[in-house]
């Protein structure tokens, strides 16, 4: 626990702060027929836990005013949009109040310079709420206090970031969720119907309005913060009046994150969905998981991404990556010569290109740079294609600096698994909710691989037994020989 003589400004001391000051500026004097103490009192905490130590101090890390080789994430514009309106309510000197604001504006900068240009978000779906969305609260208060003097609405990377949410959506909940982020998300829909509106963004809007009808919030109200759900309720009539649909774009490519998503037909869940990456085993709430792709059948998980069992402070340890969700070992990517992905902004993908066309699209990357000296691996083209008729291919194409040694292709999924030869058949299976896993084959070559299977446990309650139910299996494709240069190839279908 921190120490309480040392304010330290974090999500949920910012968020307390925020609260607080709603309550100043909504109820105000009413206190006072509670006790004159109130306002007094909840003035002074706000100064001496938020306001000073953000005036007085920049080496929280989240400020990103220190170097420390990696980009602040979503604790940026989430912690400077309660910062921003801590000062702006609660401060009654003039001055410090405006040198509260350009620090926070100062701070911003650090989050928005060197986002990158395609707008997306490395931490993942389920983190873009608190990541562009919170960097849309901190502009929309801006615009606000400065009575539209501050306005970055027509800026190209604000319009990228907030397309990223509905570019990786796969379908109703389900969200692309490499590194931590959840499987099934619910992006704030009120969020997404006023960022649309501000960057013209129609798929956002209709998105946005879909969601809050699926989640009948014109019966249950709105949730989040005071500070989401003011303007939330200032904008329900037209939210709740504007038709809303799911997007699900044919295709779409980040360079900058190395991230793909692709699927069998525009605007459907139907047929197949994949999504991929490359990048760094540096990312933000990274997981080592450099050339790890996820399968859709209808909008069914298929091949999944298993996600994050919840947080503890072995997460943002040094024994981060002994977490078995954590490891390559238990994504959809190979283990070789006994060696699992390493940590760090060196262990990267590169080579990488995406390629698409009416028919297919093509994701093509070398995941060697990922592994250890010990895997002894020289390159590691991966090229994942779907074929939006008849399902995904993944043909792999390695070479090692000697032969020998061994190579296990390992599959994540929720489905049960039958083994036949040269067929995994991958059977439906009820998951929470109502929901149910997808269903399809995989082929491959059975004189080549040595198939096995093992169920891994999931804690009951806990949010990856309400996303997968009881347990995700792991499918281990071991080669039964080993040569300095090969091809592996696996074709998923129905």
């Amino acid at each position: 626990l921190p120490d309480a003589a040392e304010p330290t400004v974090d999500l949920f001391a910012a968020e307390t702060s925020s609260l607080m000051a709603w309550a100043l500026y909504l109820v105000g004097s009413k206190f006072d027929a509670v006790s004159p103490l109130i306002r007094p009192r909840l003035a002074m905490e706000i100064d001496r836990r938020i306001l000073t130590p953000l005036l007085e101090r920049e080496d929280f890390s989240w400020m990103g005013f220190q170097n420390t080789g990696r980009r602040v994430n979503n604790w940026n514009p989430w912690i400077n949009s309660n910062w921003l309106l801590s000062f702006l309510i609660v401060e009654q000197n003039k001055e410090r109040r405006a040198q509260g604001v350009a620090k926070s504006l100062r701070c911003l900068d650090n989050f928005i310079k060197p986002y990158p240009r395609d707008g997306g978000c490395d931490e993942g779906p389920g983190y873009w709420g608190r990541a562009a969305a919170s960097l849309f609260d901190c502009l929309e208060i801006l615009e606000s206090a400065t009575g539209g003097q501050i306005n970055l609405f027509d800026d190209e990377l604000l319009k990228n970031m907030g397309s990223f949410i509905y570019k990786l959506h796969i379908h109703d909940r389900y969200f692309v969720n490499f590194a931590d982020a959840p499987a099934l998300t619910t992006p704030v829909p009120s969020i997404l119907f006023r960022y649309g509106k501000r960057v013209k963004d129609d798929q956002m809007v209709a998105l946005g309005a879909w969601l809050a009808n699926h989640e009948n919030l014109s019966e249950m109200g709105f949730g989040d913060s005071v500070a989401r759900q003011l303007p939330a309720i200032f904008s329900a009539k037209d939210l709740f009046a504007t038709p809303g649909k799911q997007p699900l774009p044919p295709d779409a490519f980040f360079p900058d994150i190395q991230v793909m998503s692709a699927r069998s037909v525009a605007g459907s869940p139907n047929g197949f969905f994949v999504a991929a990456k490359g990048g760094t085993n540096q990312e933000s709430h990274n997981h080592n998981d450099i050339g790890n792709f996820v399968v859709f059948v209808d909008g069914k998980p298929l091949l999944i991404d298993t996600g994050v069992e919840p947080y503890t402070a072995k997460n943002s340890s040094p024994e981060r990556y002994d977490i078995w969700t954590m490891s390559s070992n238990y994504h959809n990517v190979p283990q070789v010569n006994g060696q699992a992905q390493q940590a760090g902004v060196e262990f990267a993908a590169k080579d990488v290109s995406y390629e698409t066309t009416d028919k297919t699209a093509t994701f093509r990357l070398d995941i060697a740079g990922a592994y250890p000296q010990e895997a002894k691996l020289k390159s590691w083209v991966r090229t994942l294609v779907l074929d939006r008729t008849t399902g995904v291919q993944i043909e792999d194409v390695y070479e090692l600096s000697q032969s020998g040694g061994a190579i296990v292709l390992h599959l994540m999924t929720v489905c049960d698994v039958e083994i036949g030869k040269g067929i995994l058949t991958l059977k439906e299976v009820p998951l929470a909710d109502g929901r149910v896993s997808g269903s399809g084959q995989i082929g491959f070559d059975a004189h080549v691989f040595d198939v096995s299977t093992e169920d891994i446990s999931l804690v009951d309650g806990e949010r990856l037994h309400k996303t997968w139910g009881p347990r995700v299996v792991r499918i281990s494709l071991k080669l039964k020989q080993v040569a300095q240069q090969g091809m592996l190839k696996l074709q998923v279908s129905r």
